[in-house]
């Protein structure tokens, strides 16, 4: 037993687990660290320039009731000065990202993944704080976006710190980017594991990085668990239904749903690129961009808020047009008192989604800091609650319209970031609950489906395949997708006994033209040995001692690659013993075929040719 034992520890990667925890856990404390500096920023910032400065009252989330700062209503709203401040808060995040750090500018996701694929997972230190600066500015201030995006950029940045203090090689650096992403994420949106999948999922747009998977799940442990004993207040960041029951009558609802969150998507998509050029076109200074947007945001805001907020009992604060929009996204859950009943309730949820696409524009298209992951939230769960209010009306009043907003937000970012997987374990996770993976499942396949032209980060690639940070490994997994015996051809072989001259040798050599590697047979006609070209030749000279040397005196010992062996066990020994050639055989021991090195080369530069043409047939299929 004791014996066992000592084997089954031996056996246990305890020096690779010992690193990757201590590496894990190390980013999952700094990002932790700086996620709960960033979010009291932002709570005390926007207290500041929203609350006390302007009298504006931002409409929160259930989850975030628990930290409204006492005496917040004591200013009555005023107008002019909430149209300033988005204006100066743009403004610091333009002279930041100038002077400073450009990369912090816009939110922050396709900046990780640019880094990933294209940087080998370098992002600069000085990005920490500057990233905390120009988000903390643009949102404290009214700008319409999330933290979720600059957190995510936030934590690459910090994993990309750790590993070079670290001095790990490149590949690891790059995955604790991923789990520093993963970390930030899980802090400030409270979904650990929905976090850890969409950090790996997020980098492409048909595939995820299954390296990073586990040290992005530790981080985001690491890194939640911190948040959560700072701010224990904040957990569910959405007050729901405690169930949704599941009823299949309903699936075709769903469905349907999922054509109008496409449509929505691709609206939203081509409203950020226009407003991304509009602002490029501008010819004015880059920083001074985000000012300009952050005005055209308070003109808008205010003048709703000034002129249809009374109307909903809503006196001096907002709908979600500021800010992130999940106060807003909470409305249309839970169905709160100021939305109407009715169509109207319709019309206004719809409404808002629509305004909320605009006002993001203004922000993330003028180049401010602020993420794109808040809205999309937002845009969906309004949509979901703009249907399934007006399917309640036309179709059954049972409906809950706080299921079509739940899955809403899953399947509108899920479709337009490739993140379907990810996107639907968030669902689940804010819901408490599985009740509506079913519908979720639906939606979120629908509109991948009809998304799939369409994409909200320009840094995505395909797969692995097509990522730089992977070229070195591709040849590897190509190898091994192919098996030996797919690819040998099957020819008349030829063998020698350990007894057989050199000078036979030669003459069996010559009279082939492809063989280059002489297999020696035993009594029972196993190969006993292996005779290399290049060792006879050397006798060619040496008549005399052609008919003295025999294969017994010449043969290597025997090297064989059996058919279900991929071919990069095959290159591997090949390289090894420095043969061109290598024997081919059977479970049984028996000898198939000769492998050449040229038919390795061969069948490789076939399989990257086949894959080139069907990636350009896919590309000019979608355009």
């Amino acid at each position: 037993m004791r014996r066992r034992l000592e084997t089954a520890i031996r056996a246990l990667e305890l020096r690779h687990l010992g690193r990757t925890l201590l590496h894990c856990i190390l980013v999952g404390v700094a990002v932790g660290t700086i996620a709960c500096i960033f979010y009291l920023g932002l709570i005390w910032g926007e207290h500041l320039l929203l609350e006390r400065v302007a009298g504006y009252r931002p409409l929160r989330p259930a989850g975030e009731h628990a930290f409204e700062i006492a005496g917040e209503h004591a200013r009555p709203l005023v107008p002019w000065l909430l149209v300033l401040v988005p204006a100066l808060g743009g403004l610091v995040a333009g002279l930041i990202a100038r002077f400073v750090a450009p990369e912090t500018a816009a939110g922050g996701s396709n900046a990780f993944i640019e880094a990933f694929h294209r940087r080998d997972g370098r992002i600069r230190a000085r990005v920490i704080p500057a990233k905390l600066a120009t988000t903390i500015a643009t949102l404290a201030s009214g700008g319409s976006g999330g933290r979720e995006g600059p957190t995510m950029h936030l934590g690459a940045a910090v994993g990309s710190l750790v590993g070079r203090l670290l001095g790990v090689p490149a590949r690891e650096r790059r995955i604790l980017l991923v789990a520093g992403t993963a970390g930030g994420l899980a802090a400030v949106f409270g979904t650990p594991l929905g976090a850890a999948l969409l950090a790996t999922e997020v980098l492409y747009r048909d595939d995820f990085e299954s390296d990073a998977l586990i040290p992005s799940v530790l981080a985001s442990v690491t890194a939640y668990s911190i948040f959560a004993a700072v701010f224990p207040g904040v957990r569910h960041l959405f007050a729901h239904a405690p169930s949704y029951p599941f009823e299949p009558r309903r699936l075709p609802l769903f469905a349907a749903f999922a054509l109008v969150i496409a449509l929505a998507a691709h609206l939203f998509v081509g409203t950020l690129h226009r407003g991304e050029a509009f602002f490029k076109r501008l010819r004015v200074p880059a920083w001074l961009r985000p000012a300009i947007g952050g005005l055209s945001l308070g003109l808008l805001a205010t003048s709703w808020i000034v002129l249809v907020n009374p109307k909903l009992g809503l006196h001096g604060q907002g709908v979600g047009i500021l800010g992130s929009g999940y106060g807003a996204a909470q409305g249309a859950i839970t169905g709160d008192g100021w939305v109407p009943r009715g169509w109207h309730g319709v019309e206004l949820l719809a409404g808002l989604a629509l305004l909320k696409m605009a006002s993001t524009t203004l922000t993330i298209g003028s180049g401010g800091s602020a993420g794109d992951f808040g809205p999309s939230l937002a845009i969906g769960g309004l949509l979901g609650g703009a249907f399934g209010r007006a399917m309640q009306l036309l179709v059954d009043p049972g409906i809950d319209p706080g299921a079509f907003a739940l899955v809403g937000m899953g399947a509108f970012y899920g479709g337009l970031a490739h993140v379907p997987v990810s996107s639907l374990v968030m669902v689940c996770e804010l819901a408490g609950n599985y009740d509506l993976l079913v519908p979720l499942m639906l939606t979120e396949g629908v509109a991948f489906v009809a998304l799939r032209g369409t994409g909200l980060y320009s840094a995505q690639v395909t797969s692995r395949f097509d990522s730089p940070s992977h070229a070195s490994e591709m040849t590897l997994d190509v190898l091994k997708a192919m098996r030996v015996g797919d690819m040998v051809p099957r020819r008349a072989l030829a063998t020698v006994r350990p007894n057989t001259r050199a000078d036979e040798i030669l003459e069996i050599l010559s009279a082939s033209q492809f063989q280059d590697t002489i297999p020696v047979l035993g009594e029972d006609g196993r190969m006993v040995g292996m005779v290399a070209a290049d060792a006879v030749r050397l006798l060619v000279a040496a008549p005399d001692l052609q008919r003295l040397t025999v294969a017994a005196d010449l043969m290597a010992p025997p090297v064989t690659v059996c058919s279900d062996d991929d071919l990069h066990v095959a290159l591997e020994r090949l390289l090894e013993t420095g043969l061109r050639e290598i024997p081919v055989v059977d479970l049984d021991g028996t000898i198939l075929a000769l492998l050449d090195e040229s038919d390795v080369a061969r069948a490789y530069h076939d399989e990257i040719v086949r894959a080139r043409d069907a990636q350009t047939i896919e590309v000019a299929d979608e355009n």
